[in-house]
């Protein structure tokens, strides 16, 4: 009985081991280059976009779904507020691409729940969509954002030394985090992931809860567009289009499992820290991009595994 209190006490913390393994490992490897101030505010920076999509993914793996297609909405939203604000105030440039990835997650979720198509189908066809439109919006061209308000608020900006990016970050997971754990719909969200038709003979609004989660989870993307278009001073059709193997890996690395019912948020925002040293590191090692992806797919094999293991032995 003791023995299987402990096995579960490590996994809940497994992330935060994995964290100190990785800090610590490349801190040996690279001394003098990976733990450095600018380093650190470095990975905090490249890291930010992947935190806040993570933060959106969590809620849709938990309800036992997934959105592959957070990298179109992240484009899209890029390209739509980039545009938005050579013409219209920032506010309102804001709350357009804002629009953007809650118009994306309203269609996500309609044809979830109303047509009865698995989510990885739905989201892998509408992730073609919305690259298609980010693609036809400018006709592939980039849009520069010369608005130095924006781009210090939601990018380059720094608040004495800490990022305006990780502090997004920060407020978008605790915002996430209160809303997981504390409401009624985090609880709801757990339940239906965790036994669909256990929720749903509880009274559980099944179809509601997924509609939600994937609405959050790409209002959520476009928040990472936001803050890719305030990072690069401008947008492009390309912003986001690798992201959501990092994404995944994050929530999965982070304690949520594969199956759905279990997961942290705050856990997520690790993983993605995990992620985002592991990117670094192997950066700074010199490994070519072909060997990094090798890197990064074999800890999203290992990390879905160890979810599903776990999952089987509940």
């Amino acid at each position: 009985m003791g023995a299987t209190k402990k096995k579960i006490n490590l996994s809940k913390y497994i992330v935060y081991i994995s964290f100190m393994l990785v800090l610590i490992g490349f801190s040996v490897i690279l001394p003098g280059k990976f733990l450095t101030a600018t380093n650190i505010l470095n990975i905090l920076r490249q890291t930010a976009m992947i935190s806040v999509a993570a933060v959106g993914m969590t809620f849709a793996i938990t309800a036992g779904q997934i959105d592959l297609s957070t990298g179109g909405v992240t484009a899209c939203t890029s390209l739509v507020t980039a545009l938005m604000l050579q013409r219209a105030p920032l506010p309102v440039a804001v709350l357009c691409g804002l629009g953007v990835g809650l118009i994306c997650g309203v269609i996500n979720g309609l044809i979830l729940t109303k047509c009865r198509i698995p989510a990885f189908i739905v989201t892998l066809g509408t992730s073609s969509a919305f690259v298609g439109v980010a693609r036809a919006l400018t006709n592939l061209e980039a849009v520069p954002v010369t608005n130095e308000t924006f781009n210090n608020i939601f990018g380059s900006g720094n608040l004495w030394v800490i990022p305006t990016l990780f502090l997004w970050t920060i407020l978008i997971t605790v915002i996430g985090q209160y809303v997981y754990t504390k409401t009624t719909f985090g609880r709801s969200t757990l339940a239906v992931g965790g036994n669909e038709s256990a929720a749903r003979y509880s009274g559980i609004d099944v179809d509601k809860i997924k509609f939600w989660a994937m609405v959050i989870c790409a209002v959520a993307a476009s928040c990472a567009g936001i803050l890719y278009t305030g990072r690069m001073h401008g947008a492009r059709y390309t912003y986001g289009e690798n992201d959501s193997m990092n994404i995944i890996a994050a929530v999965v690395i982070g304690g949520t499992s594969f199956s759905g019912g279990k997961g942290t948020v705050i856990g997520t925002l690790i993983g993605s820290l995990v992620i985002g040293m592991l990117n670094n590191g192997l950066l700074l090692l010199g490994l070519s991009v072909n060997e990094q992806m090798i890197a990064r797919g074999l800890v999203i094999v290992l990390a879905v595994s160890l979810s599903l293991r776990e999952k089987i032995s509940d």
